[in-house]
């Protein structure tokens, strides 16, 4: 570093103020800053508890610049110290190895989570159908088990080996598995055969309902968002299968997101789409599913049991 451009540099405490304030600015909160280069993570301002969405890294050495961003709402944003060096900061490699490091700290992550997830699931009882979740939404338990918290507990794997959990309590609160890999993974519901077409929906109730009805084997992906992830190794495992997203229809959310991940999710591996209409029925809450469309139905006589 030339004498000139050491002493335009700020001292390390102004530098790391400065760059703490960027973060701020950014509206993503304020953490605290460990200045070596490697990627932290923290908790944003809309982070729920136990969440850390939010990371940054900042370099001091040769001169200081850093990034910060959301994992969250992929945001992410450069900075540095303003010296004559400026125009020497690669950033581009700097964010390359920001994802690195994610990446590899992901894996860690997920294995670990994987290792638990099969401990808990071996540790955990058949579920029968006189839990309150499965008599509230009118389904079978098909393989779910029951932790001893008398949660449902649905196994989340991609295929080949378990990756994550989903647990159920009696009122219907759902939470996954802390730290399990779910982009892409699923649970599947056996078919009785009647049907060979392959059912893709959001959750639990939905897919059990609708594979319940018509005999065709289920696959829940657990979120609008996994929707097409979901689809698209499906389509991979099954490339000649008939393939019929039974989408969300959340018309009490802006924009829909149940319709229109599940319309994406069919156009993009050339599925069937099928969404429930609630239109000329008699509800009293916001139904917004297959489950809430088939006890409504059925509470009417409009289908048989």
């Amino acid at each position: 570093m030339s004498a000139a451009t050491a002493a335009a540099t700020p001292p390390t405490w102004r530098v790391i103020d400065d760059f703490a304030a960027a973060i701020a600015a950014a509206g993503l909160g304020s953490p605290d800053i460990i200045a070596d280069g490697r990627i932290h993570r923290f908790r944003t301002a809309d982070d729920k508890a136990g969440k850390l969405s939010g990371w940054y890294l900042l370099h001091l050495d040769r001169c200081a610049a850093g990034a910060f961003g959301s994992w969250k709402v992929g945001f992410q944003q450069t900075w540095s110290a303003k010296t004559e060096a400026d125009e020497k900061i690669d950033f581009r490699a700097m964010i390359e190895d920001a994802r690195r490091q994610r990446a590899v700290e992901q894996q860690a992550t997920h294995r670990d989570a994987a290792y638990t997830a099969s401990e808990i699931w071996s540790s955990c009882r058949r579920a029968t159908p006189d839990h309150p979740y499965l008599i509230a939404k009118e389904i079978k338990p098909h393989i779910a088990r029951v932790d001893s918290g008398n949660r449902l507990v649905l196994p989340i794997g991609d295929g080949s080996a378990l990756t994550s959990l989903q647990f159920i309590g009696a009122d219907g609160a759902k939470r996954f598995l802390s730290g399990g890999r779910i982009s892409g993974c699923f649970f599947t519901l056996k078919g009785d055969g009647r049907r060979e077409s392959i059912l893709i929906g959001e959750g639990f109730a939905t897919v059990a309902t609708m594979t319940e009805v018509t005999g065709a084997p289920g696959v829940v992906a657990f979120n609008a968002g996994n929707l097409l992830p979901v689809a698209k190794r499906i389509r991979r495992i099954r490339p000649r299968a008939e393939i019929v997203v039974i989408g969300d229809n959340d018309r009490w959310t802006e924009g829909n997101p149940g319709r229109t991940k599940a319309r994406a999710a069919a156009l993009e591996i050339g599925a069937k789409l099928l969404l429930p209409n609630f239109e000329g029925m008699d509800f009293s809450d916001k139904p917004t599913d297959w489950n809430d469309w088939y006890r409504i139905a059925r509470a009417a006589g409009r289908v048989s049991a």
